[in-house]
């Protein structure tokens, strides 16, 4: 088994690199023997105090062109191969490589963009696939032609390609540069249906993402959540088979907000959240309270389906200003279990849903799948961990969130990625009782 490391920040001297904005604009990959765990584990680095595993936008390469004689990427020299201690570096492209028209933006500069990546080195490029741009003119209508002049490209300058299913909405979030919503008929459903996205306590719908409460529901045109992604990773397949594996060597399949598996509980737009609160529980909308309320039943309690616990807090606010989570909280009693069993339950089924989809449609084809884990360190050092719990992480100190995880992952033979490797517990403030090395070392 291997364990396969994502780093951003050991093979770059960022102060004589110039067109590199920060040292999250590279990913490094590094492989060494691993027997445990069972599933492939990837590290995001994240470089912001609080949870950004936005890492994104790139500089351009072109400006340090001019200045190649100052330029130092450190990357081992030796030929990649399988058994070789070579590090390659893929570079994570702007959000709007492709536009609102389908388009590849600024062709004769990405090209140009490419060849001084190649020419410095780096092994690829990362790039999101939008479903708010794909499938913008309606159900099934899918354009992929940015994308495949992109692939194109990156065939031509021998450069291979990573590429996100962006299931997401880009725009409200640290290091999103642009906007790109989910698509129109999408959201002419929404209209008619707020309950289809995830919804707080106090009635906020953030539509960043559709609820999870109605994975299996025909609510889409038709189509339950889970068919659209899955249509939409199959169309991918189809139009990029030829490319899959060799110039197209990974996928990373979007598994929620940011691409990440894990509830929207921290909202950055218009100031919902800042950093470092603990969030909210986001199971308000008729499809996770209908979910809640069953399992209550099922439980023989049917007083704890009423909806979230009235005790959690708001966004900002820290744990012990909380009932549920201060450390003898709520979060510890048998009905906080229960309800933090069934929470982080549904999220563990919506990832096993869309993996399961994505394993079986890109199975064969030489192509890598892989998912994305939030790195929430802050609160960690609390015994209840109430950002990770309001985020759908039921990791406390007396349980272990991530395994499950893990394993899901594994049984899909998916590589897990991870943000906040790189970050020191020392570099935080003390006051948000963050721990980004305790957590990795989980």
């Amino acid at each position: 088994m291997t364990l396969a490391v994502h780093s951003s920040t050991s093979f770059i001297n960022i102060k004589e690199t110039k067109g590199i904005k920060t040292p999250d604009d590279f990913l490094g990959m590094v492989s060494f023997a691993q027997t445990k765990p069972s599933c492939l584990l990837i590290t995001k680095s994240s470089m912001q105090e609080a949870h950004l595993s936005h890492e994104r936008v790139i500089g351009n390469p072109i400006e340090g062109r001019k200045n190649e004689k100052r330029e130092k990427l450190h990357v081992l020299t030796t030929t990649h191969s399988n058994n070789s201690t070579a590090v390659p570096v893929f570079v994570m492209l702007p959000l709007d490589t492709v536009t609102m028209g389908g388009k590849l933006n600024k062709p004769r500069l990405m090209n140009a963009s490419l060849i001084a990546l190649r020419s410095a080195g780096v092994e690829g490029v990362m790039v999101d696939a939008w479903w708010g741009l794909v499938e913008k003119d309606g159900p099934h209508k899918y354009n992929w032609e940015g994308y495949a002049e992109l692939v194109k490209m990156c065939k031509e300058h021998g450069l291979k390609l990573q590429v996100v299913m962006s299931f997401h909405q880009c725009g409200g979030n640290v290091g999103d540069s642009c906007s790109i919503p989910l698509p129109p008929w999408v959201l002419e459903d929404i209209g008619k249906n707020p309950d289809l996205v995830y919804t707080d306590r106090s009635g906020r719908r953030n539509p960043e993402y559709i609820s999870l409460g109605c994975d299996m529901l025909p609510v889409l045109n038709g189509r339950t959540p889970i068919q659209v992604y899955a249509d939409y990773m199959r169309s991918f397949r189809e139009r990029f088979n030829d490319y899959l594996g060799d110039v197209i060597v990974e996928i990373q399949v979007g598994l929620g907000p940011c691409g990440e598996l894990r509830y929207p509980s921290y909202p950055e737009s218009n100031g919902t959240w800042r950093f470092p609160g603990i969030g909210e529980f986001q199971n308000y909308d008729k499809y996770m309270r209908a979910s809640l309320a069953a399992s209550a039943k099922a439980a023989g309690k049917d007083d704890w389906g009423q909806g979230g616990p009235h005790d959690s807090g708001k966004y900002n606010q820290f744990p012990e200003d909380t009932g549920f989570f201060q450390n003898d909280g709520t979060w510890n009693s048998e009905y906080g279990k229960f309800f933090l069993e069934w929470y982080s339950g549904k999220l563990l089924e919506h990832g096993d849903r869309i993996l399961g989809a994505a394993e079986s449609i890109y199975q064969g084809t030489g192509a890598k799948l892989s998912g994305k884990v939030a790195g929430i360190h802050w609160h960690y050092n609390t015994r209840s961990h109430a950002a990770e719990l309001t985020a759908g992480y039921y990791n406390t100190r007396d349980t272990n969130g991530y395994l499950p995880i893990a394993r899901m992952f594994g049984k899909h033979h998916v590589v897990f990625n991870f943000t906040c490797m790189e970050m020191r517990d020392g570099e935080q403030p003390q006051s948000a009782n963050c721990s980004p090395e305790g957590l990795v070392r989980q």
